[in-house]
């Protein structure tokens, strides 16, 4: 059958499929039919002659390619029997064991999985005599992680602890050992984990020649899927396998580049022409899934990296709506009015049709407790749902505890962490407690100063008043130890998440109100349950994932983009492509959040934030912006003159001319201004055209957004 290149490709697309010869990067934009292309290209080469045994497809999933292959052949309507398609992990260990003895594995060589690796880890460990005694010591899953996050990203685990696990500084000289003792336990015992197969395949090809040359003649039509996830060991695979002028075609979109931290090297995609020689680009442009108002939006989040291939998605999909803006008064009103806007999408859309993104697991807790308190099933991707964290359950138990002695499940997870006091032991103390052995009592507390630590923290909460916030305030000091040595490998991750618990409790009076919303557990995730369930996810997790309508809140520093994300500029831009990631998922709806305040338990007062700087560099044209009034609604506020440097800065409401807010603008002048969480400042200094440097008394020197200020 002949294929119809016509009416089923766009004329991109037919570029793509029908260049065959050379070396091809296709720039594929979100939603831009990047699959439909690999599978028709597949398609033409069989039709033209090509021998399917000489095609090798490479992708990041088993799934991924069978679905292709399996999609090729309904168009050709006939079998693609021999052609290689699968991961880069599964070609190399087919290749490896045909050529083992070629790397020192005479009798072959055993692959592990995941549990053997940890496993492994820790027997090297304990050989070495290392953490012996030391509870804060890092779980074997933490050790491992710190020598393939090493190897992929090939960099020295010092430089890898320094950006990403500095709490664990105090190990380096431990982890670099059983690193060492790790490689050399593998070596002698024949084992392989997922990295060795890609490592040790390239290092076959890089000094078996006549096994590169055969591989070269083999395989002359190479596709490599989802080209800018690749490490830097698999692009090297691909430049042996293909040869500098090989038939190779790349298949990927820079600007979603975003596995950085899985060691995905964004400069394998950008530096591909340069690889190489005589690479023919190919832009895939044309987006099959948002409206044109939301690619507007996202072209200008790409308009501003440093580096890319520049492309500009367009639609045949018009919508006179704008994405929306929104401006809550702080991020403890912000789960509210997005609850407030889910209800209203529902009228629209199906639940399981609306996604609510965010940058990090813990940022969906207060929301996660908003739709369980109305009855809004949701469903959770990428972090825990916020009942389910260890470590929220341990602060929970306490206070539990001051509501209800008898709770012996919280008398369980409150003194878990105590050691020598088992669930025996604390079905005893349970029982000596509530029958007045004191004999015992006494006995005990003197074994374990830990728990007599426990009884006379409990004693005093119960004395203090029942409002949560105050309660959690003091359990926190106490609890900060027992995080850090509890969970010694992950405690600043999950320190965020008890600042959002201590975040929600301030909304509360009632105890037993607060732990009942906590409590209404909905039942477990289960990923193919979707009807009727609200989407909430990462946005890592919502890569290659859509939806109607999509809510993504907290865009402010330091949480969008990351704190970390904000001291080097390569993980800046690595934050600005999940921005653009996050917001291509919509299709018709797209609504930012932005909290003007966040709250600070340390104060217990709110901090006004800065948007984030992908927000503020958006033309005005591009969204409709809502800011909520003091009365709790929302208001609608005209679009400005934009300002080249900042693109949003002052927006006037209705009853606000724009000569008026010109002349606000042109005539500010360094002195006393208004803030309506700091009170009464000095202007000190403006940095930029709409940001100001003010000294408020009893709080310092911040820097605010002209926005949130009131001349005096």
């Amino acid at each position: 059958m002949s294929i119809d290149f016509e009416t089923e490709l766009n004329d991109a697309q037919r570029e793509a499929v029908q260049t065959t010869e050379g070396p091809v990067l296709v720039i594929a934009g979100a939603g831009s039919g990047k699959t439909r292309t690999i599978v028709y290209r597949l398609a033409h080469l069989v039709e033209s002659g090509i021998d399917p045994a000489q095609i090798l497809l490479l992708t990041f999933t088993k799934k991924a390619a069978q679905e292709m292959l399996a999609r090729a052949e309904v168009i050709l309507g006939r079998p693609l029997t021999g052609t290689s398609g699968g991961t880069f992990h599964s070609f190399a260990y087919a290749t490896l064991r045909r050529n083992a003895a070629d790397i020192g594995f005479n009798n072959g060589f055993t692959l592990m999985d995941r549990a053997d690796s940890e496993n492994i880890c820790k027997e090297v460990k304990d050989v070495f005599k290392l953490g012996k005694g030391d509870r804060s010591y890092p779980r074997k899953s933490t050790l491992l992680d710190m020598i393939t996050k090493s190897r992929n990203k090939e960099l020295p685990i010092e430089i890898i602890m320094e950006r990403e696990a500095y709490h664990l500084s105090p190990y380096l000289d431990d982890i670099n050992e059983i690193s060492n003792g790790y490689a050399q336990f593998k070596r002698e015992h024949a084992l392989m984990d997922y990295d060795d197969l890609l490592f040790l395949l390239d290092q076959l090809l890089e000094e078996n020649a006549p096994l590169r040359n055969q591989l070269q003649t083999r395989y002359r039509y190479i596709m490599v899927d989802e080209y800018q996830d690749t490490n830097l060991v698999q692009a090297r695979i691909v430049k042996h396998l293909a040869g500098s002028k090989g038939n190779v075609m790349a298949v990927g979109d820079d600007a979603q580049s975003i596995y950085a931290f899985r060691g995905a090297n964004i400069a394998n995609i950008l530096d591909f022409p340069k690889i190489f020689e005589g690479t023919k680009i190919i832009r895939l442009e044309k987006n099959y899934r948002s409206v044109q108002p939301i690619l507007d939006l996202t072209n200008e989040i790409l308009a501003g990296a440093a580096t890319k291939f520049d492309k500009h998605l367009y639609s045949d999909l018009k919508s006179d709506k704008l994405p929306e803006v929104v401006y809550p008064l702080s991020d403890q009103s912000q789960a509210r009015l997005v609850v407030d806007q889910i209800l209203t999408l529902q009228r629209k859309y199906m639940l399981h049709e609306i996604a609510v993104l965010f940058r990090a697991g813990y940022q969906s807790f207060p929301l996660e407790v908003a739709l369980t308190r109305i009855g809004i099933d949701y469903q959770k991707f990428g972090g825990i749902r916020f009942h389910e964290a260890a470590h929220v359950k341990d602060v929970l138990s306490y206070l539990r505890l001051v509501l209800n002695p008898h709770d012996l499940l919280a008398w369980q997870r409150a003194m878990d962490h105590i050691k020598g006091v088992g669930p025996k032991t604390v079905a005893k103390i349970y029982k000596a407690m509530h029958s007045g052995d004191s004999k015992y009592l006494t006995t005990i507390t003197k074994k374990h100063e830990d728990l007599r630590a426990l009884f006379n923290e409990l004693n005093t909460l119960r004395g203090l008043t029942p409002k949560p916030s105050m309660l959690l305030e003091r359990i926190m000091s106490f609890y900060q130890p027992i995080l850090i040595e509890k969970y010694p490998d992950d405690y600043p991750k999950r320190q965020a998440g008890l600042e959002q618990l201590s975040q929600i409790a301030v909304s509360y009076s009632d105890m037993e109100q607060f732990l009942g919303d906590l409590s209404l557990n909905g039942d477990p995730e289960d990923e193919k349950r979707k009807e009727n369930s609200v989407v909430l996810s990462t946005v890592h997790s919502a890569k290659g994932l859509e939806w109607k309508a999509v809510i993504i809140i907290d865009l402010v520093e330091d949480r969008f983009p990351s704190r970390k994300a904000m001291q080097r500029a390569e993980d800046l831009e690595e934050e600005r492509r999940l921005m653009y990631v996050a917001c291509t998922r919509a299709k018709d709806c797209l609504k930012l959040f932005v909290p003007s305040s966040v709250y600070n338990r340390a104060s217990g007062m709110s901090d006004p934030t800065l948007p984030s700087p992908f927000i503020l560099e958006l033309p005005n044209e591009t969204f409709e912006r809502l800011n909520e009034s003091y009365g709790g609604g929302m208001e609608k506020r005209t679009r400005p003159e934009t300002h080249p440097q900042l693109g949003t800065t002052r927006q006037q409401t209705h009853t606000e001319s724009n000569t008026d807010t010109k002349n606000k603008k042109n005539t500010v002048k360094l002195g006393f201004c208004k803030h309506k969480i700091f009170g009464k400042g000095k202007i000190i200094a403006q940095p930029e055209p709409n940001k100001f440097k003010i000294n408020f008394p009893g709080f310092g020197i911040k820097t605010i957004i002209g926005d949130y200020i009131e001349m005096i």
